[in-house]
């Protein structure tokens, strides 16, 4: 397999990876699902969470993510938009590492307005963000293959890598996130989540800071 066939494949992976990782951030709100399924004593409950925690998250990611689709199709563009991409991913990345506190919305959203509150938990800590200089390099790829096509059968070909990569990241989200609320509501319980608690806040924010570190470095080495 060649350099070329790993690209694809590469950032397909780190989809799919930064959705794992994600998932596992308790901050994404898999301890919710724990909650819901002690408080009624069935994992039904808990599988239920999970819908509304998943579609908040897809929402959120959506949202970031679908804007740039339009603008990738301007292929005369395409450097200046990749590094602007990259600078903001890394300028949130910078805030987020100095300003920790989470928005004041967040204490005002009901327990059980699970998707509302996933989304705007998405949205506060970037997690969209995080996948657009994936989903640059993915439509990049996909520009390079297609040559000189139609702008409004490139916009159509982006919106589609939009949605694919989001579900697909989505989904790989809320099956690591799933997987740790029914470790910890069949076999750890709460004390374990009390006691075992992580904070990722700063891993999170160096994480921005490196995934935007990383398509700028490789955005401005393939042109020189």
């Amino acid at each position: 397999m060649s350099a070329a066939d790993w690209t694809p494949a590469g950032l397909w992976l780190a989809v799919v990876v930064s959705g794992i990782y994600h998932g596992v951030n308790p901050g994404m709100g898999w301890p919710l699902a724990v909650s819901a399924g002690l408080m009624d004593k069935s994992p039904r409950a808990l599988i239920a969470a999970l819908w509304p925690l998943s579609i908040g998250h897809l929402l959120a990611v959506l949202l970031i993510v679908l804007p740039f689709a339009l603008l990738a199709a301007l292929i005369t563009w395409q450097r200046q938009i990749q590094i602007g991409a990259s600078l903001l991913v890394i300028a949130f990345g910078i805030f987020r590492l100095v300003n920790r506190r989470h928005p004041r919305t967040l204490a005002r959203i009901r327990p059980t307005q699970l998707g509302l509150w996933s989304f705007v938990v998405a949205i506060a800590h970037g997690a969209g963000l995080m996948l657009v200089p994936i989903y640059l390099g993915l439509c990049r790829v996909t520009e390079t293959d297609s040559g000189h096509t139609a702008t409004s059968v490139l916009i159509g070909a982006n919106l589609g890598t939009a949605v694919l990569v989001t579900l697909v990241h989505t989904a790989a989200m809320i099956a690591a996130g799933g997987l740790c609320a029914w470790l910890v509501y069949r076999y750890l319980g709460l004390r374990f989540v009390s006691r075992s608690w992580f904070n990722l806040d700063a891993i999170w924010a160096a994480s921005l800071i490196l995934v935007g570190a990383l398509a700028l470095a490789i955005n401005l080495a393939e042109h020189h």
